[in-house]
């Protein structure tokens, strides 16, 4: 697949991109390189995950980082309870070497989302979503999979990629990544796109809806990210809903009213709706 095919992929998918998020994508998927992704959350990081999935005509497998995810949950684990009925059913065995070495087979090893992606016949694009939540140490083991793309099993021994997933990283900055990890990736940052672009978005995503209230859509959502009292600045999913139940609704022009009745579905905490109600409208997104 070359440049243009890849923008054709991604045009056919609806997602508005740019040249250098495009050109980034062709070369780490061209060398071979896990992409990290960094940027708030909401500004669509997963979403290219999804969409080179789609692109590429690939299964896409997601870890979902938090805090305390280990390699049970990530790598493996073995199904202790065939391993216990196994036990049972062969106690009296003479070999009982032979049975030992039975019950670390890949009869009872159980595919986590890291060793399913190496293990897969055909590639696969491997998301690890927010890998700023996980711990450093887990960080430190996937340097591992990320460089030479093979994990290694105790039980086991190392175990090399069948196939080499294209790996999409993403991270919210809740806490600095390691330069250790930094360096084995290719990078991009995203940042909450311009009014134009929300546009475009919505344009693409919600084509029935009418043109000129996405355009009041798109200025609204710009200028709740830039009011500095709003905690919890709205993501482009919260932008497609907010116009997807104004167009519901029959809306067709924001107004004070408008927004203060359909508010809950753009901003997500009761501090938030409560700023936008006393300062009446959006923070100045009200357009006559």
């Amino acid at each position: 697949m070359d440049l243009e095919q890849l923008r054709k992929k991604m045009d056919e998918a609806g997602y508005i991109y740019d040249d250098t998020l495009a050109t980034v994508l062709y070369v780490a998927l061209e060398l071979g390189r896990p992409l990290l992704i960094e940027g708030a959350a909401g500004v669509g990081k997963t979403e290219i995950a999804k969409v080179m999935a789609a692109a590429l005509e690939r299964d896409l497998v997601r870890l979902q980082c938090y805090e305390g995810l280990d390699e049970s949950k990530a790598l493996y684990e073995w199904n202790y309870q065939k391993q216990l009925l196994s036990i049972q059913v062969n106690m009296n065995s003479e070999d009982r070497d032979a049975l030992t070495k039975s019950l670390f087979s890949d009869e009872y090893l159980l595919e986590r989302p890291l060793l399913k992606s190496i293990r897969s016949e055909k590639p696969v694009v491997l998301l690890i979503d927010e890998i700023d939540k996980a711990d450093e140490e887990f960080e430190a083991f996937l340097l591992e999979l990320l460089s030479e793309m093979q994990v290694t099993i105790p039980e086991v021994g190392t175990i090399k990629a069948r196939s080499v997933p294209f790996v999409v990283l993403t991270s919210n900055r809740q806490r600095p990544l390691s330069e250790a990890l930094r360096r084995r990736c290719a990078y991009l940052y995203i940042d909450y796109p311009d009014v134009e672009k929300e546009l475009a978005i919505l344009r693409a995503k919600l084509p029935h809806v009418d043109d000129r209230l996405c355009a009041q859509v798109a200025l609204a959502v710009h200028k709740l990210r830039e009011n500095p009292a709003i905690l919890k600045k709205p993501s482009i999913a919260e932008s497609l809903d907010w116009a997807a139940a104004l167009d519901a609704l029959g809306i067709r022009e924001l107004t004070p009213d408008t927004v203060n009745q359909t508010a809950g579905f753009v901003l997500k905490n009761s501090e938030d709706l409560n700023c936008i109600r006393e300062e009446g409208s959006c923070g100045g997104c009200h357009h006559g």
